[in-house]
């Protein structure tokens, strides 16, 4: 993982006169008649004589979000370089999420920069960083040619207000926020021919073991034994067998238990139901809730969150051959239930509902469950947010906290009229309804059959935000994420602040 080393520095004429930064960012505003300055620019203004506006204008900047314009400094600071980058429009104040994708976009300008000032942490510290991290981001394991090393430096400036030890605390936990993000994106982005199940155990296992969490993982003969029937389903059909890890923080004094559950197949061919052949190469992030949930963990135990959370996390490869299971086969899965599979391709939900009922054995106060679980979701909601599920006063709170950091939740029902739709003829269920319509929502109830009586719960579908096939916006590069890592940072400081 390679991140920039943070710092922090005032933001005045005489720090900027001593900076050793290559590079000063600053934020404009789309105003009526060019571009604005935002605050924390008056000190580089004031180098130009005032006249910063005029020369970004000059040079074709407006302030529209996302907007990189560079300026020489002529020598007129240390920097040889203003990068001015767009925040958009602000009705009233810069949101964090307008400066978090501004910083973004600054990071991916940056790239072959050794160090930068950053003024953007004056509108909001925690989403400057947060921004510029993952702005920098790139993945590069498998490239013989590198290009461009990602910035190396941040010095974030202060903002008004607060105290130097709590921006330090700030800082701290929006890097450590950050790096969270970048472990699942670097699995989500890893191919499947070296992340399968046994190697992303193995990786859950080095995570476990450098950060002093409890680990256990069940290969197939222990899943077979003990009765997981859904994860040996879907996994039977690989040469490469399915694995059920389970990862766990647990503090001196726990205020709540928190049990979290990502969908991780680590290839998803659809099995006998076999996917058209175009995007399937895609698949490869349909481990992105599993990378989630693991890199979520290992956050709480960085940031010591006064909560118990254990992360459950399903492994199969969902591929056909002599020995997939087929369309029409009966299930049992942990804990008793049959389930008659309709179509080997919804294999997702078989998986998490064997880790479902496993995470409910040990009496958590929340259960958080993420997936790449139905193409029914992007048809709904698209490909940046993520359809929200569950328990009704959980599932508003959870999509009220994603809408906060940007990760955009969006709490839908789980109409009672559609779970006839999932009686089986032979089974307690079916693993799919017999049509197309409301299939987000159907997969939402057909979880909730293994959800225990009274436990808050949540199911996350976010098969269109988890991977991004398009070209890099704000802090969100090409491939894997990261979504929802952030929200379940959120959630959980939530549930610690607030119960």
């Amino acid at each position: 993982m390679t991140v920039p080393k943070l710092a922090l520095s005032d933001n005045t004429g005489e720090a900027l006169a001593k900076t050793r930064a290559d590079v000063v960012v600053i934020g404009t505003l789309q105003g009526a008649d060019g571009p604005v300055l935002a605050a924390g620019a008056a000190a580089v203004d004031a180098a130009f004589d005032g006249r910063l506006a005029g020369l970004l204008a000059t040079l074709g900047a407006s302030g529209k979000a996302e907007e990189v314009v560079k300026v020489p400094t002529l020598g007129k600071l240390p920097a040889g370089v203003v990068l001015a980058v767009g925040l958009g429009k602000a009705a009233v104040d810069v949101t964090p999420e307008q400066v978090r994708r501004a910083a973004g976009a600054a990071g991916r300008a940056l790239a072959g920069t050794d160090r930068a000032f950053v003024t953007l942490s004056e509108l909001d510290l925690q989403a400057a960083v947060e921004g510029t991290i993952l702005g920098s981001y790139v993945f590069t394991a498998y490239r013989s040619e590198k290009g461009d090393a990602p910035l190396a430096k941040a010095d974030f400036a202060s903002p008004a207000g607060g105290t130097a030890r709590e921006h330090k605390a700030t800082l701290k936990a929006a890097g450590a926020i950050a790096e969270a993000v970048i472990v699942a994106r670097d699995l989500i982005n890893t191919p499947p021919n070296d992340l399968y199940p046994a190697s992303f155990a193995d990786r859950a296992k080095k995570l476990a073991e450098d950060n002093g969490l409890e680990f256990e993982v069940l290969d197939e003969k222990a899943l077979k034994r003990k009765g997981f029937g859904g994860i040996l389903g879907v996994g039977g059909g690989s040469s490469r067998p399915p694995r059920l890890v389970r990862v766990g923080y647990k503090p001196a004094k726990a205020a709540k238990k928190v049990a979290l559950v990502g969908k991780g197949i680590t290839f998803d061919s659809g099995g006998i139901s076999l996917k058209p052949a175009a995007n399937m190469d895609q698949m490869t992030s349909d481990m992105s809730g599993a990378a989630g949930v693991l890199a979520s963990v290992v956050l709480a135990a960085k940031l010591k969150y006064p909560l118990e959370v254990v992360a459950h996390i399903p492994l199969a490869e969902n591929l056909p051959s002599g020995t997939s299971y087929r369309p029409g086969d009966v299930l049992t899965m942990y804990g008793g239930k049959t389930v008659e599979v309709l179509n080997t391709d919804a294999e997702g939900r078989l998986v998490l509902v064997d880790a479902m009922v496993r995470a409910a054995e040990e009496n958590p106060d929340y259960l958080i469950e993420t997936s790449t679980l139905t193409g029914a979701q992007v048809v709904a909601l698209g490909n940046r947010t993520a359809g929200v599920m569950g328990s009704e006063d959980f599932r508003d709170r959870v999509a009220a906290i994603m809408q906060a950091t940007g990760e955009n939740g969006w709490a839908m029902p789980l109409p009672e009229e559609l779970r006839a739709d999932l009686d089986s003829r032979l089974a307690d269920l079916a693993n799919v309804t017999g049509h197309r319509w409301g299939g987000m929502l159907a997969a939402g109830i057909f979880l909730r059959e293994f959800v225990a009586d009274g436990l808050d719960w949540v199911h996350i579908d976010i098969a269109g935000p988890s991977f991004n096939t398009g070209s890099p916006w704000g802090y969100t590069g090409k491939g894997g994420t990261g979504v929802p890592v952030r929200s379940i940072a959120a959630v959980l400081a939530d549930i610690a602040a607030n119960g």
